[in-house]
């Protein structure tokens, strides 16, 4: 029998809730909740050793040079598991990946409250990196397999503002907490009040109840993904967007401290706001795209207009920003937040409509293994031109041109939104012609 039309006004749970396995539409948005609460957790955990930087230095009568190796050491593991995290969560349910890699983390982060010696933090920060790396091809997992397309924009810009407040938090709640604690008892406060968001997850998240994966489906892997135009197309996104996150991130504090003379209470809560402002942003413009496709519009040109725009607008604000000053100055940082929402909302979104259910896992291990390679490399690399130039104008302008050249990416490399046929790509043995060589 001949299926009848679809109603328009179903959401995108509700349309596959007829499948067997998967939750009711008020469950996965249980489950959305639970998600941006870990992304939050996710950034507050791999941002803490920076907000105790400076106390844990003196404490342990460690070098400068020591200090950033363990600063570093979350990326070690964190961008080499990216890839077969991917396929943890593509081959074995995604409900108790998760789980176990957050249960890693958060153990790793109240045990650092305990610990004394160099080595001991160096270890158990990759033992943080380690279990933080299931995280995004887990939310990506999750959202391209419960969520229909024109419903990601909105849950995906849910993990991106849980990612944004990560920071905004970390300033505002952590400096303020360690100043009157001291940082030992923050860290093993902030690992097992952790704790409390696993037992929703096990009640809330549905187990994986999928027909097996046809052979054909079994046989894609990395080598098919890369032979694919837009697979590179997002992972030059996703550098960019890692590339002036944690710019952002590592060097905004110090920024706002030495290069602008700021207070310490200043510095929280300037570089708290960009981060709110990326938060309200990303959701704003996730809803904003998902009413766009809609109302008919096109997908590929919704969602890359998106990035297009989000790129190339904060590429022009950090040029803006380090040029000005005063409250003009403010005003600049605050619209750089703004745009650093609009550029991250719709980034995984674009990845599960080009993977597919199936395949998401091992795309976004990749996207995001390349991607946190040029994560490391922004501070690295801000650090160096300070000491050759002493000024922070060559990093944000070298941050700004990264930012444009992610838009490059974005609108011209990937291509057509359409999920590639990889049975095809498997029966074939090489790629099948890409969507993205025919255009954007």
């Amino acid at each position: 029998m001949t299926a009848g039309p679809q109603n328009p006004s179903l959401s995108a749970v509700d349309e596959i809730d007829s499948r067997p396995g998967h939750a009711s539409h008020p469950a996965m948005n249980r489950v959305l909740f639970l998600l941006t609460i870990s992304v939050l957790i996710n950034y507050i955990d791999r941002s803490n050793l920076s907000i105790a930087a400076p106390l844990l230095k003196d404490e342990l009568h460690i070098s400068a040079s020591q200090l950033g190796t363990l600063l570093s050491a979350f990326f070690w593991t964190y961008a080499l598991m990216q890839a077969p995290s991917g396929w943890l969560v593509d081959r074995f349910d995604v409900k108790w990946v998760f789980a176990a890699g957050f249960l890693l983390w958060s153990a790793a982060t109240s045990v650092t409250g305990f610990l004394h010696g160099f080595l001991a933090l160096l270890v158990i920060r990759v033992i943080v990196g380690l279990g933080e790396s299931v995280a995004f091809p887990s939310y990506s997992k999750i959202l391209g397999g419960h969520f229909k397309e024109n419903r990601r924009g909105f849950a995906n810009a849910m993990i991106m503002a849980g990612m944004s407040l990560g920071p905004a938090v970390g300033m505002w709640l952590g400096g303020s907490a360690i100043a009157h604690f001291g940082w030992r008892p923050f860290f093993i406060a902030l690992g097992l009040l952790a704790l409390l968001w696993v037992p929703p997850w096990w009640a809330w998240m549905p187990r994986r109840e999928e027909a097996p994966a046809r052979a054909s489906e079994q046989k894609s892997g990395y080598l098919h993904i890369l032979r694919q135009r837009s697979a590179w197309g997002t992972c030059i996104g996703q550098s960019s967007i890692n590339y002036f996150l944690y710019f952002l991130v590592t060097w905004l504090p110090f920024y706002l401290v030495r290069g602008r003379h700021f207070s310490l209470n200043e510095m929280a809560r300037v570089g708290g706001l960009v981060f709110l402002m990326s938060a309200l942003s990303s959701a704003a413009s996730g809803k904003l795209s998902d009413r766009w496709i809609n109302a008919g519009a096109s997908p590929t040109i919704v969602r890359k207009g998106f990035m297009l725009f989000g790129h190339v607008g904060i590429g022009v604000l950090f040029v803006l920003a380090v040029m000005t000053t005063g409250r003009l100055f403010i005003v600049m940082l605050a619209l750089t937040g703004m745009f650093l929402g609009i550029s991250i909302c719709n980034s995984w979104a674009i990845s599960q409509m080009l993977a597919g259910p199936r395949m998401v896992g091992r795309w976004v291990g990749v996207q995001n293994f390349v991607g946190n390679l040029a994560g490391a490399v922004a501070p690295a690399l801000t650090g160096f031109l300070l000491d050759r130039t002493g000024s922070f104008y060559w990093p944000f302008f070298i941050t700004a041109m990264v930012a444009w050249i992610g838009a490059f990416g974005w609108w011209f490399v990937v291509g057509p939104l359409e999920e590639v046929d990889w049975e095809k790509v498997s029966r074939s043995g090489q790629c099948v012609p890409d969507p993205a060589a025919t255009g954007s």
